[in-house]
């Protein structure tokens, strides 16, 4: 993520952009614009389930392609009743609070990356596109073309309400609608909700900062706070690398304060930040991998744990090594799962589906949530908890009840943002609420409940209601918490969705109080292993918290309703019902936390009594994952690479990183930030369950003779290495129509004076030795369209060059840089008509063989969100990086 921002390299999804997250399925609309409209699901095949044979004869007749459901109605007497008496919006705005809700939801974009880059293509889109579509009237009218949101930093997020057909009708539309499939394929643009875009930007989150995302999935949110951990950094290692007779130019950076050396100065100017984006559930945290992956950053950590109880993390202990020292993070996000009332603009089964007993059953587990991730916060650190629902069961009943089990208002604090996004319409948060229980029965205090259950025979409180769900008494440590502080964001205030959004501020360390339990719990309640101390000082203060927390944390089952609940995000659309909790998962969450004496042994471990079938079905999701080895500065592997292209020694040699048991470079080797290196290092066999770490930087590859570093430049790694290569390995391309003949052609012929069309760089990579070379793009400022700074991978052979990029980056670039959308043309393959019973013949067939790597690679890739259930059927490859089937093509 340093230096340029590259279109990223492979792990995109092919067709219209498909995301599996937390069991629902999603289609963006920005890459499926072109099939707005159409029919529900049309799924070919040959017949189904089992047997799978049928009569054809039966469907012969008046098959039909599509199955059309009828229209959700949209209405819910208990969720109309509900919110009507909780919220009292006065009638006028009542009636705009439902007729919004009815609504279809505008289409959403956000521009991504370093903000110089995002910048800039926004701005294509304002002067190439935008001018087309205004020009468009429909039925006499003018149609209303994409617009920024108005409270969004620097106009980078965009949304749109233009009707389907007027898209379908309009070539604008068609153009602009290629245009945000080819940006969102290669990471520049991602779909987005508005309102899920607001946590990451009330964080504060500053270069240098740590940072944890404790339910990540989707990665909208991770994906933004990656961007802020590495703001400025391009800036900043331009001019140290400059300071020390560096070959590249010095820019000026948008953000002047990030890009200052005095912003993270540590690792000269290198990101020394870092973010551990984790989610509950393996597959989800597969495509959170796929979506933080096009960032290229080597500050990231994903994880797959169960977030009400996230493990301490050992870090190095600068001041007594021989004594164990934790990691507290500066800034930590839990956008939890919620019951999701507020995605009813997108998942309009909400309306026929939705049920009190959601949001009762998730309370406890939302409450557990925030209490781990307040106990992980440094003392003066700030987290932002959020939900997509509107019920205060889920908002602020969580806020107060984590509270007042962290110590009070003297421990945590409410922080007031009124004066942070001023342009964002919003209401306060509530001091007094009521909770309506399975049977819709409205309950407007917890004294009320007691009274109801002390009514009856068996003394029972009615539909799993819990004193934490109800709003303080008088008295009580949180009664007078400032709760209208918290923000919630209603559907017709600013045509979005529903949201709540708090930040609180930790003060001081707390030994967190037990959870209540009630009677018909303590039973059954099991117990969780002891979390590790985070200092030896606090050894026994942080055994007794986690003893206590254990007493209560585990007990899921209990509180969730016995009908499925739906875990939504704002993110996510059409929900996919999800069972709930049980303690059967928990348990295995408890058997893989124990640590084992290496990460390979951990998967082995024997389950425990009447729990085979749940490890069996672990193991089955391909749950395994190849442990993190890094190499010696003076590997003789590394010692080449370094000698081969002349690296600075300025540029660390000790963050080199494998992904298999041999710990001896296979295929791949990966580049990580040091302290990513320290925590994979020192929490190896303690049972944290590491899903993904580092960027890949170098691939191997057959090279033409043993002179030829067998190591090349992987193109997501470019970024962060080129400014370290030395002059002897770095072309320097300044021309426009230059950089166009090398995406278009593939493979240009520089044998025999062929090297002359290559124009200003053509003497420079005849002369230049075999092997990968960085080129480097430096426009000279003629163009003021062409003034992007690149370095990409660029590999020579004996008879040809080649641009090391996949199609689908070469395709996007020349859209985005020259509105140009010509075929790519394979100059080694000869087009001359072969011979009958003859193959076609390629020109110097074993260079291609060499030199196709990086093109087929990323092209190969075709990976769908549901990759790690797919990796079952694949051989794991000699590096274990199965996590999205990466497999690079060798010759």
């Amino acid at each position: 993520m340093s230096l340029f921002f590259l279109p990223p390299p492979t792990r995109r999804l092919r067709l219209p952009t498909l995301s599996l997250a937390s069991g629902h399925i999603f289609v963006s609309p920005i890459a499926n614009l072109s099939n707005m409209g159409r029919g529900g699901n049309f799924r070919k095949g040959r017949g189904g389930g089992r047997g799978g044979k049928r009569n054809r004869d039966d469907n012969r007749a008046g098959h039909q392609p599509y199955t059309r459901y009828p229209e959700v109605v949209k209405q819910n007497e208990r969720l109309e009743r509900y919110y009507n008496d909780l919220l009292q919006l006065p009638d006028e705005e009542r009636e705009q609070f439902w007729a919004a809700l009815k609504r279809e939801l505008p289409n959403s974009f956000r521009f991504c990356g370093s903000k110089g880059h995002a910048l800039a293509v926004k701005n294509l889109l304002q002067t190439r596109y935008i001018p087309e579509i205004t020009r468009i009237t429909y039925d006499g009218a003018v149609v209303e073309p994409p617009k920024p949101v108005p409270w969004y930093p620097d106009g980078l997020a965009w949304w749109m309400t233009t009707p389907k057909n007027v898209i379908r009708k309009f070539p604008p539309f068609s153009a602009f609608q290629k245009f945000l499939v080819s940006e969102t394929s290669v990471g520049n643009i991602s779909r987005q909700e508005v309102v899920s875009m607001i946590p990451p930007l009330l964080m504060d989150l500053r270069p240098g900062m740590t940072v944890l995302d404790m339910c990540a999935a989707p990665g909208s949110k991770a994906a933004q706070l990656l961007e802020m951990i590495h703001r400025g950094e391009e800036a900043r290692i331009r001019h140290v690398i400059k300071q020390f007779g560096g070959s590249v130019d010095e820019i000026k950076s948008t953000d002047d304060d990030a890009a200052r050396l005095e912003a993270d100065p540590s690792d000269d100017g290198r990101a020394t930040g870092m973010l551990i984006a984790n989610d509950a559930d393996y597959k989800r945290s597969h495509m959170l991998i796929h979506q933080l992956k096009r960032l290229s950053s080597p500050n990231m950590i994903v994880t797959n744990h169960d977030a009400t109880m996230y493990p301490s993390l050992r870090i190095p202990n600068p001041e007594d090594p021989s004594k164990p020292n934790y990691l507290k993070f500066d800034r930590i996000l839990a956008d939890v799962p919620c019951s999701g009332d507020g995605t009813l603009r997108k998942n309009v089964n909400l309306w026929k589906d939705w049920a009190p007993a959601a949001a009762l059953g998730l309370h406890l587990t939302q409450v557990r949530i925030l209490v781990r991730a307040l106990q992980m916060l440094k003392p003066g650190g700030r987290m932002v908890y959020s939900t997509c629902s509107m019920n205060p069961v889920e908002n602020e009943s969580v806020v107060a009840a984590a509270i007042e089990r962290c110590g009070g208002p003297d421990k945590i604090e409410i922080v007031d943002c009124a004066d942070q996004l001023p342009l964002l319409q919003r209401k306060p948060g509530m001091r007094k609420w009521k909770i309506m229980d399975k049977s819709a029965r409205v309950w407007n205090s917890w004294q009320e409940v007691e009274d109801h259950a002390k009514s009856t025979e068996d003394g029972i409180t009615p539909s799993r209601l819990v004193e934490s769900m109800f709003p303080r008494p008088e008295g009580s440590i949180c009664a007078d918490l400032p709760l209208e502080r918290c923000m919630r964001v209603y559907a017709h205030q600013q045509d979005t969705g529903g949201f709540f959004i708090t930040v609180l501020h930790k003060k001081a360390e707390f030994k967190a109080k037990p959870e209540e339990v009630r009677p018909k719990e303590k039973k059954q309640a099991p117990k969780r292993p002891l979390e590790e101390a985070e200092s030896t000082e606090e050894a026994k203060k942080q055994k007794t918290e986690t003893d206590e927390a254990a007493k209560t944390e585990d007990v899921v089952i209990e509180e969730a309703p016995v009908e499925p609940v739906e875990e939504v995000k704002a993110e996510e659309a059409a929900p996919v019902e999800e069972t709930p909790a049980t303690e059967e998962p928990a348990a295995k969450e408890e058997a893989t936390e124990t640590p084992a004496e290496t990460p390979a042994e951990t998967p082995k471990e024997a389950p425990k009594e009447g729990e085979a079938q749940p490890e069996r079905k672990q193991k089955q999701q391909g749950s395994y994952e190849e442990p993190f080895k890094y190499l010696p500065a003076d590997h003789e592997v590394i010692k080449n690479i370094a000698d081969f292209y002349k690296i600075s020694p300025r540029f660390p040699s000790d963050r080199y990183m494998i992904r298999n048991a041999t710990g001896e470079p296979a295929k791949a080797i990966y580049y990580t930030s040091a302290l990513v290196r320290d925590i994979l290092v020192m929490n190896e066999g303690r049972g944290v369950k590491f899903i993904h770490g580092g960027v890949k930087m170098y691939v191997k590859q057959d090279a033409p003779s043993a002179e030829v570093c067998r190591w090349r430049i992987q193109s997501e790694g470019m970024p962060i290495l080129h400014g370290y290569v030395g002059a002897e390995r770095v072309v320097v391309l300044k021309k426009k129509e230059t950089l166009k003949k090398l995406l278009i052609e593939m493979f240009p012929k520089i044998a025999n004076g062929e090297w002359e069309k290559l124009d200003e760089i053509g003497e420079r990579v005849r002369d230049l030795a075999l092997g990968c070379c960085v080129l480097r793009v430096e426009p000279d400022g003629d163009d003021e369209e062409f003034n992007e700074h690149m370095a990409l991978p660029l590999w020579k052979s004996f008879q040809s060059l080649n641009l090391m990029l996949p199609k689908e980056d070469r395709s996007a670039m020349l859209l985005r840089i020259y509105n140009d959308t010509t075929p790519l043309i394979n100059m080694g393959i000869k087009r001359d008509a072969p011979k009958e019973g003859t193959e076609v013949k390629k020109e110097g067939e074993e260079e291609v063989k060499a030199e196709e790597t990086e093109t087929p690679v990323d092209v190969k890739t075709d990976v769908t969100v549901e990759a790690p259930a797919a990796a079952e059927e694949q051989v794991k490859d000699a590096e274990g990086d199965v996590s999205m089937k990466e497999e690079e093509t060798t010759a």
